[in-house]
């Protein structure tokens, strides 16, 4: 079972792996979005990582309700809202849960869910949750068929890829891109994006 101590190493592969792929995303921001994403996100990561020391010593609920708190203070921007919201709405779940590979997982159900209602959108909108949704329902039917730790987290990053690379060819409907129409086709959502590389990031460090 894990705790909160895995937090900080999570926070700086994150952090890593946004530094290592900055120029795609805010390419991909600037061509359909604020152009903001990619310093908002990092700003945030590095809010979250000044708190790493409290962050160790809480228990789930509390390290979730002070994540998203931090988030929806620092990052500023649509996605501090979304990401504050998702991690609050964790916070006040995991009261009741256990921090097991099935309470993690409903857990996170429950964090896009609450992404969902605040952004008042669904897959196929051109978002984030196109990468979130499939995630979610990957993780959910691979614990269905009792698959192992590594096969369960391996396609859960499939799915957050190949929902992320469908945005490629959306219309958006939320945001700044909405406004583009058809212009927005052929561009990836840097939402999407950073999100499939937070997902996968995790996984891998779930993974060892």
């Amino acid at each position: 079972m894990l705790d909160t101590t895995v937090l900080p190493s999570i926070f700086k592969a994150i952090k890593l792996n946004i530094l290592s792929n900055e120029a795609e995303v805010a390419a991909l921001d600037r061509a359909i979005g604020d152009g903001d994403h990619v310093s908002n996100l990092l700003r945030g990561i590095t809010a979250l990582e000044a708190l790493n020391d409290e962050l160790i010593e809480m228990n789930w609920s509390n390290a979730f309700s002070k994540i998203g708190m931090t988030l929806m203070s620092t990052m500023g921007g649509a996605s501090g809202s979304l990401f504050g919201s998702m991690f609050v709405s964790m916070g006040k779940a995991a009261k009741e849960q256990e921090m097991n590979i099935e309470g993690a997982i409903e857990l996170f159900a429950i964090g896009v869910d609450s992404v969902k209602q605040r952004g008042k959108a669904d897959i196929g909108e051109k978002t984030m949750l196109d990468s979130l949704i499939p995630a979610v329902t990957s993780l959910r039917n691979d614990l269905k068929n009792q698959s192992d730790k590594e096969v369960l987290l391996e396609n859960m990053k499939q799915a957050a890829t190949t929902g992320m690379l469908s945005t490629e060819d959306m219309l958006a409907t939320k945001g700044r891109a909405s406004f583009l129409g058809e212009r927005a086709r052929g561009h990836i959502d840097a939402g999407a994006r950073t999100s499939q590389l937070m997902l996968c990031t995790i996984a891998d460090i779930l993974k060892n």
